[in-house]
């Protein structure tokens, strides 16, 4: 690897790149999947996701504003929704079958929760909907919850005597730990006594984008210390710059490569294909969202994922090997996702 110096948005995708994207195993640990959102809107998105290359979609299937009844009904129609269509889909619950969706040319779909409160406070809830096919979960989103505090809360008390359960309860389970969103004792906390791998599941650097939900080097440290992965996101948000060019996307990439190395970096890309459904949600609730977000609306876009394999080939054009590449894309997530699964 070396550090990037020029700016390739303008270069094709070469032969060499095209092929090893599409060889790769491609995985994103972030796509928001939000009840309200249209069925022509998700169908349109996952035949944009397909058509990228990407072969895991794990979807955002519960947000803490639901009730456990709420998402247990949401998660259950979804579920059977993607299970009515094997031709197409595979609805996975081990890395298996993520591999086998690869080699039959299917996609493969997993859950994971943004946030804890859905299980409103019954630690048993996470075997429940592990069984169920959610395979990671955030304590806390930005705000304080019952378990943990989230990163836009002032206090950063950390974790609550529930939140240390929780943890331990997902480790016990082969629910992974996901620490995105949280604030930054929570984290450091969380990873003290886990057991098993963490990941930020769509996490940014702070060191290229000082905002209080990218993360610090201490804790993209003390996860890779965990054996886990820094999925990097492309909301302009968390971009230098509101920038959402594949090249400022490798530039987050390289950040995590080059302080632990490239087998801790993973994709989270938490592209929003309903933006101006959330646009209009954060204006008519500026209470509701963080000063960061209402400060400046330009941050409200997002890296698409037509274009990931331009990424793909900057990884290759800076000195990425070929492991390297499939790592990121994927098979660093996967390599988790076998350490921690039961």
């Amino acid at each position: 690897m070396t550090k990037h110096e020029n700016n390739f948005d303008e270069w094709n995708v070469t032969e060499e790149a095209a092929k090893l994207h599409a060889d790769a195993l491609v995985v994103d640990l972030t796509l928001p999947w939000i009840p309200e959102a249209e069925i022509r809107e998700k169908e349109s998105a996952l035949d944009r996701f397909e058509a990228s290359g990407f072969d895991f979609l794990s979807l955002s299937i519960g947000v803490e504003r639901m009730s456990l009844a709420q998402t247990m009904h949401y998660l259950l129609d979804t579920r059977d929704g993607f299970l009515a269509r094997p031709d197409r889909f595979v609805f996975a619950e081990s890395v298996a079958d993520i591999r086998k969706a690869k080699a039959d040319g299917k996609v493969a779909i997993g859950f994971h929760f943004q946030g804890s409160e859905m299980l409103e406070r019954d630690v048993r809830m996470v075997k429940v909907f592990y069984d169920l096919g959610v395979r990671h979960m955030l304590l806390a989103k930005d705000n304080r919850t019952q378990a943990a505090d989230g990163c836009y809360e002032p206090a950063d008390s950390g974790l609550s005597t529930y939140g240390r359960s929780l943890v331990r309860e997902m480790n016990r389970v082969g629910m992974i730990l996901d620490l995105t969103h949280m604030g930054h004792r929570s984290t450091m906390e969380a990873m003290e006594i886990s057991t098993e791998p963490v990941i930020f599941s769509h996490s940014n650097p702070f060191g290229i984008r000082q905002q209080r939900r990218c993360i610090k080097d201490d804790q993209i440290k003390g996860c890779a210390e965990s054996g886990g992965v820094v999925g990097i996101v492309g909301f302009g948000h968390f971009m230098k710059n509101y920038d959402i060019s594949p090249s400022c996307f490798f530039e987050n990439i390289d950040y995590v490569a080059q302080l632990v190395g490239p087998k801790h970096v993973a994709l989270g890309l938490d592209y929003v294909f309903f933006p101006q459904r959330f646009l209009e949600d954060v204006r008519s609730n500026p209470g509701a969202w963080p000063a960061e977000y209402m400060q400046n609306m330009q941050g409200f876009n997002y890296m698409p994922p037509e274009d990931l394999p331009k990424v793909t080939e900057i990884m290759l054009r800076h000195g990425y090997s070929d492991d390297d590449v499939r790592g990121v894309l994927g098979e660093n997530f996967l390599r988790v996702a076998e350490k921690v699964w039961k």
